[in-house]
């Protein structure tokens, strides 16, 4: 409930800030991706800015979260690398506990007049 309420506090007035923009920056703009001649249609588009504004935000946010990925590589090998060790020594500790018990099992049981 209380995730709920915060996604809500966040998400509503993002969204009423992503309106406010797009309303105010819906004038057709060109895109030309031809350096030298800048009339050429072959090589230009033309949409709201908005959708501009919209599509920089996007491919930003996906490049940083790459980064971010590629940046902490090693963190996630390092965690890898550990649970595997996790693992194995997990491993060692039960076939050491069995043998354990093992040997109690093979030994005679105590003698009670000498147990004091």
């Amino acid at each position: 409930m209380i995730k709920r309420i915060i996604a809500l506090a966040i998400f509503v007035p993002l969204g009423i800030v992503l309106i406010m923009l797009s309303v105010a920056n819906r004038t057709a703009v060109t895109l030309s991706l031809n350096p030298f001649d800048p009339a050429d249609t072959v090589l230009s588009v033309t949409l709201p800015f908005f959708v501009f504004l919209f599509a920089a935000l996007i491919i930003g946010m996906i490049i940083g979260s790459l980064a971010t990925w590629v940046k902490q590589g090693k963190h996630r090998k390092q965690a890898r690398v550990k649970a595997n060790e996790a693992v194995k020594w997990h491993t060692e500790a039960d076939r050491e506990k069995a043998k354990a018990q093992e040997i109690a099992a093979a030994l005679p049981a105590p003698d009670k007049r000498n147990a004091a």
